[in-house]
């Protein structure tokens, strides 16, 4: 009941943005969840992740950009789900696997030394 009524005095405030995207934005979201999976295996150092980002929420105000993250997040989150948080290697394969596919194919940036 809190949730229902917080919801509506967020509509009646017009504070609330549509969580739903449009084609751009969620070709946005997916390239931004590339660039967290590259982070996320250490492919980035922290100019490379900021610039990669900036390149994709650039074009979009605030408000957009904070629900084109969140989507990114929810879906990098899914590529996650069933592995155990222990199993470092078996994340660190999910998410190598990932950053191949062709889901990620236009992100580019990956600067890493072994």
């Amino acid at each position: 009941m809190r949730l229902l009524i917080a919801a509506l005095l967020l509509i009646a405030t017009g504070q609330v943005h549509a969580l739903a995207l449009g084609p751009e934005e969620f070709a946005a979201a997916k390239r931004l969840s590339c660039v967290l999976a590259q982070d996320s295996l250490g492919y980035l150092n922290e100019d490379d992740y900021a610039a990669l980002t900036d390149d994709v929420l650039d074009e979009y105000d605030a408000a957009d950009g904070d629900v084109i993250f969140a989507k990114a997040l929810g879906y990098f989150d899914g590529l996650m789900f069933g592995i155990p948080e222990q199993d470092v290697s078996g994340i660190q394969a999910r998410l190598r696997s990932f950053v191949d596919s062709q889901a990620c194919s236009q992100v580019v940036g990956v600067s890493f030394t072994l």
